[in-house]
Protein backbone atom coordinates (compact mmCIF):
# COMPACT_ATOMS: atom_id res chain seq x y z
CA UNK A 1 0.00 0.00 0.00
CA UNK A 2 1.30 3.29 -0.69
CA UNK A 3 1.78 5.67 1.46
CA UNK A 4 0.29 9.47 0.38
CA UNK A 5 1.18 12.69 1.96
CA UNK A 6 0.79 15.56 0.27
CA UNK A 7 -2.20 16.78 -2.16
CA UNK A 8 -1.82 20.31 -4.42
CA UNK A 9 -4.30 21.21 -7.12
CA UNK A 10 -2.26 18.92 -9.66
CA UNK A 11 -0.04 16.85 -7.43
CA UNK A 12 -0.44 14.02 -5.16
CA UNK A 13 2.57 13.05 -3.02
CA UNK A 14 3.63 9.80 -1.66
CA UNK A 15 6.72 8.00 -0.71
CA UNK A 16 8.81 6.22 -3.29
CA UNK A 17 8.70 2.43 -3.18
CA UNK A 18 10.63 0.07 -5.32
CA UNK A 19 7.49 0.02 -8.10
CA UNK A 20 9.08 3.67 -8.88
CA UNK A 21 12.46 2.45 -9.83
CA UNK A 22 11.80 2.77 -13.66
CA UNK A 23 10.42 6.35 -12.73
CA UNK A 24 12.93 7.32 -10.88
CA UNK A 25 15.78 6.04 -13.39
CA UNK A 26 14.61 8.43 -16.11
CA UNK A 27 14.42 11.08 -12.67
CA UNK A 28 18.07 10.39 -11.93
CA UNK A 29 19.83 9.23 -15.59
CA UNK A 30 18.24 11.77 -18.31
CA UNK A 31 21.04 14.38 -18.82
CA UNK A 32 18.70 17.53 -19.10
CA UNK A 33 17.53 16.95 -15.66
CA UNK A 34 20.83 16.25 -13.79
CA UNK A 35 22.49 18.70 -15.33
CA UNK A 36 23.29 20.51 -12.54
CA UNK A 37 22.11 18.23 -9.46
CA UNK A 38 25.71 16.86 -8.80
CA UNK A 39 24.66 13.41 -8.82
CA UNK A 40 27.81 11.33 -8.10
CA UNK A 41 29.09 9.10 -11.27
CA UNK A 42 26.82 11.30 -13.02
CA UNK A 43 23.68 9.75 -12.64
CA UNK A 44 21.82 6.48 -12.28
CA UNK A 45 23.54 3.71 -14.55
CA UNK A 46 20.04 0.75 -14.77
CA UNK A 47 16.54 0.66 -13.42
CA UNK A 48 18.55 -1.30 -10.49
CA UNK A 49 20.28 1.01 -9.50
CA UNK A 50 17.34 3.33 -9.23
CA UNK A 51 15.66 0.37 -7.14
CA UNK A 52 18.74 0.49 -5.03
CA UNK A 53 18.98 4.23 -4.41
CA UNK A 54 15.16 4.04 -3.73
CA UNK A 55 15.81 1.94 -0.69
CA UNK A 56 18.88 3.28 0.17
CA UNK A 57 17.81 6.80 0.08
CA UNK A 58 14.49 7.85 -0.05
CA UNK A 59 12.97 5.00 1.76
CA UNK A 60 16.03 5.21 4.18
CA UNK A 61 15.30 8.37 4.86
CA UNK A 62 11.43 7.95 5.96
CA UNK A 63 12.35 5.42 8.30
CA UNK A 64 14.86 8.18 10.17
CA UNK A 65 13.14 10.88 10.04
CA UNK A 66 10.19 10.53 9.06
CA UNK A 67 10.29 12.15 5.71
CA UNK A 68 12.17 12.37 2.86
CA UNK A 69 12.06 13.05 -1.41
CA UNK A 70 8.28 12.04 -2.31
CA UNK A 71 7.11 10.87 -5.79
CA UNK A 72 5.29 13.97 -7.74
CA UNK A 73 2.07 11.89 -9.39
CA UNK A 74 0.13 13.13 -11.90
CA UNK A 75 -3.68 13.40 -10.95
CA UNK A 76 -4.87 13.16 -14.59
CA UNK A 77 -2.60 10.30 -15.64
CA UNK A 78 -1.36 8.78 -12.10
CA UNK A 79 2.21 8.79 -13.66
CA UNK A 80 5.16 9.75 -11.33
CA UNK A 81 6.47 13.09 -13.33
CA UNK A 82 9.29 13.95 -10.52
CA UNK A 83 9.77 14.33 -6.88
CA UNK A 84 9.58 16.86 -4.65
CA UNK A 85 10.24 17.12 -0.40
CA UNK A 86 12.07 17.59 2.17
CA UNK A 87 15.92 15.78 2.98
CA UNK A 88 18.40 16.12 6.30
CA UNK A 89 21.82 16.60 5.68
CA UNK A 90 23.69 15.71 8.13
CA UNK A 91 26.73 17.47 6.60
CA UNK A 92 25.48 20.43 7.33
CA UNK A 93 22.77 20.26 10.39
CA UNK A 94 20.17 21.51 7.63
CA UNK A 95 16.43 20.32 6.23
CA UNK A 96 16.74 20.67 2.09
CA UNK A 97 14.07 21.13 0.08
CA UNK A 98 14.64 19.57 -3.32
CA UNK A 99 12.35 19.15 -6.73
CA UNK A 100 12.79 17.65 -9.88
CA UNK A 101 10.20 17.11 -12.90
CA UNK A 102 10.24 15.18 -16.49
CA UNK A 103 11.43 18.05 -18.89
CA UNK A 104 7.94 17.52 -20.34
CA UNK A 105 6.19 19.44 -17.44
CA UNK A 106 8.83 21.98 -16.84
CA UNK A 107 7.67 25.37 -16.70
CA UNK A 108 4.05 24.66 -15.84
CA UNK A 109 4.69 25.51 -12.17
CA UNK A 110 4.88 22.51 -10.68
CA UNK A 111 7.56 22.64 -8.89
CA UNK A 112 6.23 26.11 -7.08
CA UNK A 113 2.87 24.21 -6.26
CA UNK A 114 4.47 20.89 -4.98
CA UNK A 115 7.31 23.05 -2.75
CA UNK A 116 4.94 25.53 -1.30
CA UNK A 117 2.91 22.06 0.10
CA UNK A 118 6.30 20.55 1.07
CA UNK A 119 7.43 23.57 2.83
CA UNK A 120 4.01 23.74 4.67
CA UNK A 121 4.23 20.48 5.57
CA UNK A 122 7.81 20.82 7.38
CA UNK A 123 6.72 23.93 9.43
CA UNK A 124 3.20 22.90 10.83
CA UNK A 125 3.36 19.15 10.34
CA UNK A 126 7.49 18.83 11.63
CA UNK A 127 7.59 22.05 13.31
CA UNK A 128 11.00 22.54 11.10
CA UNK A 129 12.41 26.03 11.97
CA UNK A 130 13.95 26.60 8.79
CA UNK A 131 14.69 24.85 5.44
CA UNK A 132 17.33 25.83 2.95
CA UNK A 133 17.43 25.31 -0.45
CA UNK A 134 20.78 24.37 -2.44
CA UNK A 135 21.55 25.23 -6.27
CA UNK A 136 23.63 25.67 -8.98
CA UNK A 137 23.29 29.06 -9.38
CA UNK A 138 23.44 28.11 -13.58
CA UNK A 139 20.34 26.42 -12.68
CA UNK A 140 18.10 29.19 -12.99
CA UNK A 141 14.63 27.79 -13.16
CA UNK A 142 15.45 25.91 -10.19
CA UNK A 143 16.50 29.47 -8.48
CA UNK A 144 13.34 31.25 -9.79
CA UNK A 145 11.26 28.35 -7.81
CA UNK A 146 13.26 28.91 -4.45
CA UNK A 147 12.59 32.85 -4.91
CA UNK A 148 8.83 32.20 -5.36
CA UNK A 149 8.45 30.24 -2.79
CA UNK A 150 9.92 33.11 -0.39
CA UNK A 151 13.48 31.56 0.14
CA UNK A 152 16.12 34.30 0.38
CA UNK A 153 20.09 34.39 -0.74
CA UNK A 154 22.16 33.42 2.05
CA UNK A 155 25.40 32.77 0.25
CA UNK A 156 27.36 29.64 -0.61
CA UNK A 157 28.58 26.41 0.79
CA UNK A 158 30.55 23.54 -0.61
CA UNK A 159 28.07 20.42 -0.56
CA UNK A 160 29.09 17.16 -2.00
CA UNK A 161 32.46 18.07 -3.78
CA UNK A 162 30.79 21.45 -5.49
CA UNK A 163 29.76 25.18 -4.23
CA UNK A 164 26.71 25.87 -4.33
CA UNK A 165 24.20 28.78 -3.41
CA UNK A 166 22.20 28.12 -0.22
CA UNK A 167 19.02 29.50 0.27
CA UNK A 168 17.15 29.79 3.56
CA UNK A 169 13.90 30.60 4.71
CA UNK A 170 12.86 30.65 8.63
CA UNK A 171 9.63 28.98 9.74
CA UNK A 172 7.44 32.59 10.66
CA UNK A 173 8.53 33.44 6.97
CA UNK A 174 6.18 30.21 5.71
CA UNK A 175 5.88 29.51 1.79
CA UNK A 176 4.60 32.66 -0.35
CA UNK A 177 1.47 31.49 -1.76
CA UNK A 178 1.82 33.43 -4.78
Amino acid sequence: MRKFILETDRLLLREFDEGDAAAFYVLGSDPAIIRYTGDPGGGLVNVEHAAEIIRSHPMADYRAHGFGRWACVDKRTGTVVGFAGLKRLPALGEVDIGYRLLPTHWGAGLATEAGRAVLRYGFERLTLGRVIGLVNLANAASVRVLEKLGLRSDGSVEYVGQRVARYVIEAEAGPRDH
